[in-house]
């Protein structure tokens, strides 16, 4: 049986909405209906969590290196932005994430997606921020350039979801009632965009 394991933060434990809408439970579930054998995935992922309380938990917390999927993914950083932790400790923190994932995929960077942050700067909630709708998103962008440079010095697959996250500035339907986290509207369009680098790692 193919083993799925999804590791991040708050989007990808679908804040917001119910376990069925997460992203990850949609993409297995069209992975199943393109014909493969999958289990449930496996979730390590909280809200709130930054690259290194991600890291602390994934030390206490199975799987251990070793223990191999056919596919990880890793979606995180959207914390360490809005803490206004800054791009060096965020690089640091995925640089470290990356390699576990790594292992977690039998040391096979192929088996691995980072995920691209999506932009929270179009949601209601960021016109309360002080720094503006253009200063979140500009950051974001550079912690996504960051993101996608660590991706493939790795060896492993980049996907944007935040071109597609942007459109919640137009279309509230994309995002859940708090005016913040994505809707199973939105987390449907993320398991499309993710599905066919899901089906090449697992080739």
């Amino acid at each position: 049986m193919t083993r799925f394991l999804a590791l991040g933060a708050l989007y990808t434990i679908g804040e917001g909405v119910n376990a069925t809408e997460r992203w990850p439970v949609r993409l297995s579930a069209a992975l199943r209906a393109a014909g493969v054998p999958l289990d449930d995935p496996q979730i390590i992922a909280r809200t709130g969590w930054t690259t290194t309380e991600l890291l602390a938990a994934l030390d206490t917390t199975s799987p251990q290196p070793g223990t191999d999927f056919d596919l990880v993914t890793l979606l995180i950083g959207v914390n360490d932005q809005y803490r206004g932790r800054g791009l060096a400790v965020f690089r640091g923190g995925l640089s470290v994430l990356l390699s576990r994932a790594i292992a977690y995929g039998d040391g096979e960077a192929g088996h691995v997606l980072v995920i691209s942050i999506p932009d929270w700067g179009v949601t209601p909630f960021a016109a309360t921020d002080p720094r503006g709708a253009e200063a979140i998103s500009a950051e974001i962008d550079r912690f996504n350039a960051a993101a996608r440079d660590a991706a493939r010095q790795a060896g492993a697959a980049f996907v944007d979801v935040t071109t597609v996250s942007r459109r919640a500035a137009q279309d509230r339907t994309l995002l859940a009632g708090d005016g913040l986290h994505p809707s199973g509207a939105m987390y449907a369009e993320w398991a499309r965009l993710i599905l066919p680098a899901a089906v090449q790692a697992m080739a």
